[in-house]
């Protein structure tokens, strides 16, 4: 199985996930050193660093993942965040939406449909399995709003993939997280009252773990799920429907 930002939080946890159940994770991120701590915790992982908006580094990642293992079984899409902050004092508020809306597609949308379109002829027919994560910002936002956009992209392409996929027996599907702890998606900018807020909008009272949405992946890829396609599945305790 392959994962993008497998390094830490949601990915790292999808990755331990599958290692348990004899899969082989293959690793993909930008920082080198993050993947190779990440692989010295999964016996049998294997780290492949890549900068997934870029074309040639796209090429050269499945390269290796098509030298080594010939065949992916399970293609999963984490990479992705919030987009960094824009250049000078951000006072120009037409260049900030700029910066806002063409980096939240860029890590967010962009990765996914590089390394999708990169390794599609590479996946298992039948019994392929493709997933991305969304978020739920993509279904009610959530305050940035290239955030949210860009992984709403992914919902039509991910259904477009599902009928292309579909005569060749892949599945592909969305999980949508809520809030989630110990990632590093707000790089500690999380303030204490603003996530006893996030939790409050749920309706059995906790945040999300790694772990819950690494079990909803993993259900997603077995053999059980075989005849969910074109779905979105939310992790998010009932928060997009709100108290």
């Amino acid at each position: 199985m392959v994962v993008s930002g497998g390094g830490t939080g949601i990915g790292l946890a999808t990755a331990e996930a599958f290692a348990r159940g004899g899969d082989t994770p293959v690793l993909i991120g930008r920082r080198a050193d993050v993947l190779e701590r990440a692989a010295e915790r999964i016996d049998g992982a294997v780290p492949v660093p890549a900068d997934l908006t870029d074309p040639e580094q796209v090429a050269r990642a499945s390269a290796v993942i098509g030298e080594r293992f010939g065949t992916v079984d399970v293609l999963i899409h984490n990479a992705g965040g919030l987009a960094p902050a824009p250049p000078g004092d951000g006072s120009d508020p037409l260049v900030a939406a700029a910066h806002e809306w063409t980096e939240s597609f860029r890590i967010n949308t962009l990765t996914a449909v590089l390394l999708t379109e990169a390794l599609r002829d590479r996946l298992a027919s039948p019994g392929g399995r493709v997933l991305f994560l969304s978020s739920i910002a993509a279904l009610r936002g959530s305050g940035a709003g290239g955030y949210g956009g860009s992984k709403a992209a992914l919902h039509p392409y991910a259904f477009d993939l599902a009928r292309r996929f579909g005569p060749r027996g892949i599945t592909v599907n969305v999980v949508a997280p809520g809030l989630i702890d110990d990632t590093e998606f707000f790089g500690g900018g999380l303030s204490e009252e603003r996530r006893r807020a996030r939790v409050a909008e749920t309706l059995n009272g906790r945040a999300g773990e790694p772990g819950d949405v690494a079990q909803t992946l993993l259900w997603l890829a077995s053999h059980a799920a075989g005849h969910i396609t074109a779905q979105v599945i939310q992790v998010n305790g009932g928060a997009e429907r709100g108290r």
